[in-house]
């Protein structure tokens, strides 16, 4: 049988990876896909959007090795939340892979989605050993990239917010500018997806693409990119086997030294049997952003008198929502949101969610 294709999506905390994931489980186009979600945070947010795509496969979780760090509770969505992968690509990466290959015969492809963080190539490294290496091959890394940002003169829509994820992010061992960060997802990249594109006018477009362009290598298309929705024929199936490539990917970081880490960075979930008014939530969670240092809000939402779950997503004070899909029979209405900023106090936060202010 022939090797397992993995697809690896990079690209900064906000791009749009989730989305674009969420839109290709969405239309498969009768692909068999699993995928990796490594996130950071107590409760995997981006995981449950994946799963509650209404198309996943819940057979054969039974079959997963148990003894994997990993959350799966279903067979083809796996959570690595113990850290940027590419720092823990070994405990964390190795086992999963290796459970998905057993599965060879049940898949048809794997998509990761790393972390805002992650260097992709020590990630497309590990498809070297010999542990997986007959049986996996790199199809492509795609980096997707925020256009809005880009045409605003900054690499990422908020760095404030991705520099608390790699602070906050005990097992990261790379200390990476974030210039040079951006430069490393680009110089691994086969395609570069375009996010956003829809919020900046024809010539902003065509001046971020042309500064991409001079900083790709030869061949490396850029694709705008609206919603998420590309077709998978244009997503996957490139069989470049990056792997046996990785000498023409131009990295900064392959003998990066480890540093210390700023412990005052945190999350803190909150799980509120409440429902929320949206335009309520949101002016409770600005006044929380007002008070406090919080880069990145996200979660999902009971909402009065509705019968579809909200999902939240705020980066800095700019908050967007949306409904995703109805509430299970057998489910508890829970608001369920992740706060992520320096210093924070969570009786604080509580109090405020608990305001009928």
């Amino acid at each position: 049988m022939s090797k397992l294709p993995v697809t690896v999506v990079t690209g900064f905390l906000g791009a749009g990876k989730t989305t674009l994931l969420r839109n290709l489980l969405q239309n498969p186009q009768g692909r068999r896909i699993a995928v990796i979600v490594n996130e950071f945070g107590e409760v995997g947010i981006d995981g449950d959007l994946l799963r509650d795509c209404q198309v996943c496969d819940e057979a054969g979780a039974d079959e997963m090795n148990s003894s994997l760090s990993a959350t799966i509770p279903s067979a083809n969505i796996l959570e690595l939340a113990n850290g940027c992968l590419c720092c823990t690509v070994q405990e964390e990466f190795l086992p999963t892979m290796q459970a998905l290959i057993a599965r060879r015969n049940e898949l048809d492809c794997v998509v990761i989605e790393t972390s805002g963080l992650a260097l992709p190539k020590p990630l497309v490294q590990a498809f070297r050993w010999p542990e997986i290496r007959t049986s996996a091959t790199v199809d492509s890394v795609i980096t997707v990239v925020d256009c809005e940002a880009l045409a605003k003169g900054d690499l990422v829509g908020d760095l404030d917010a991705l520099e608390a994820q790699r602070q906050a992010d005990d097992s990261l061992d790379h200390e990476t500018p974030i210039e040079e960060l951006f430069e490393d997802q680009l110089g691994c990249a086969d395609m570069v997806l375009l996010t956003k594109a829809d919020r900046v006018s024809d010539d902003e477009l065509s001046k971020v693409k042309s500064w991409l362009n001079h900083e790709l290598a030869d061949g490396v298309k850029v694709l705008p990119c609206r919603y998420g929705e590309l077709s998978p024929d244009i997503l996957l199936g490139f069989n470049a086997a990056v792997e046996d490539d990785l000498d023409n990917r131009h990295s900064h970081h392959d003998h990066e030294a480890e540093h210390e880490h700023d412990d005052d960075i945190t999350s803190v979930p909150l799980t509120l049997d409440q429902a929320f008014e949206p335009a309520a939530l949101v002016q409770k969670l600005t006044q929380m952003v007002s008070e406090q240092e919080i880069y990145r809000i996200k979660g999902f939402v009971a909402v009065p008198g509705k019968s579809m779950r909200l999902v939240l997503n705020g980066v800095g004070n700019r908050f967007d929502y949306f409904y995703d899909r109805p509430w299970r029979a057998d489910e508890q209405r829970l608001t369920k949101l992740v706060v992520i900023g320096h210093e924070l106090a969570p009786e604080k936060i509580l109090q405020v969610m608990g305001s009928d202010s």
